[in-house]
């Protein structure tokens, strides 16, 4: 929805990336001007379930009051998730009394206060919190697809499970009971299965433990805010030259690097995204609109807005 830093541009909105993942919209950072990309993406913000905030920068929270805002009006009901480093619970109560305005729905806000911790949890997916280095407290996030283990159907029949009910029972982990003879769940299923990985940088200079956190990920979305001759500037300013975010990309083994965070100073990011691909060739400077599927073993396929 967004890959411009401090100043939007003509053409770059502020940061804000939506995921669609299993039966969730999840909205990561909210910069000024977000709900109308939404909008033109075709993302209804009444679907949007939850909100992870990397940092308390403006250029990437001005837009919540005015999501906030119009979700009450649309006479939202549903609650909205809100996660963020320390300090958000605050900003929401500020947003809370912005205007003459009601609010329809809880707001349901989540601070985080520890580091490498699993913030959200359902049966398809996790979330994860990393503790960056920013000028202010930065989160990178990190979601996961649970993949169950493969159900190995012959061998259930071969042991006596008749198909049916009891099917779905060892598949949920159960033990199950057949002529008298316990089957155990490990009996029937293969082994854990990888699932989709992806990590979100938020800002940050780069560091050591974002080669841990995004350890063989899929797709990498890391910010690269300047070319390398203002490394000194980006470090000044707790950000990472595209140089750096590829090293990165490449100890860590991804599949894809996506950057994104660009400076105004920049009318085009090739320059960038040529630095980045003499050390890592999977590498894709992210535009507005941009969109990205990502499925497991299959290639990282994006579609860039014509």
């Amino acid at each position: 929805m967004g890959t411009a830093s401090a100043i939007p541009t003509k053409t770059r909105n502020h940061t804000a990336i939506v995921l669609k993942i299993y039966d969730r919209t999840v909205l990561f950072d909210c910069g000024e001007g977000t709900q109308k990309q939404i909008m033109d993406a075709q993302v209804s913000p009444m679907k949007i379930d939850d909100i992870y905030i990397s940092h308390l920068h403006g250029d990437h929270i001005l837009g919540l009051p005015g999501i906030i805002q119009s979700l009450a009006f649309r006479g939202r009901t549903k609650p909205l998730n809100i996660y963020g480093p320390i300090g958000i619970n605050d900003l929401i109560d500020h947003i809370k009394k912005l205007g003459y305005f009601t609010i329809s729905y809880e707001l349901i806000v989540h601070e985080i206060k520890d580091d490498d911790v699993v913030i959200y949890q359902q049966n398809n997916f996790l979330i994860k919190a990393m503790k960056m280095k920013h000028t202010v407290t930065n989160y990178a996030y990190k979601i996961e697809e649970i993949k169950q283990p493969k159900f190995l159907r012959p061998k259930a029949i071969e042991l006596g499970v008749p198909p049916g009910p009891l099917f779905g029972k060892l598949q949920a982990g159960h033990s199950v009971e057949v002529n008298g003879i316990t089957i155990l769940p490990e009996q029937v299923l293969g082994p854990p299965r990888e699932g989709v990985k992806l990590v979100y940088s938020g800002d940050t200079i780069p560091q050591e433990q974002m080669i841990y956190f995004a350890k063989d990920v899929n797709v990498l979305i890391h910010e690269a805010t300047f070319a390398k001759e203002y490394r000194d500037k980006a470090v000044e300013n707790g950000h990472t030259i595209a140089e750096d975010a590829a090293r990165i990309a490449n100890e860590a083994n991804v599949n894809q690097l996506i950057l994104t965070h660009l400076s105004n100073r920049y009318t085009s990011s090739k320059s960038l995204e040529d630095e980045a691909k003499e050390i890592f060739e999977n590498t894709v400077y992210a535009e507005d609109m941009m969109t990205v599927i990502v499925e497991n073993n299959k290639p990282v396929k994006i579609i860039k807005q014509e």
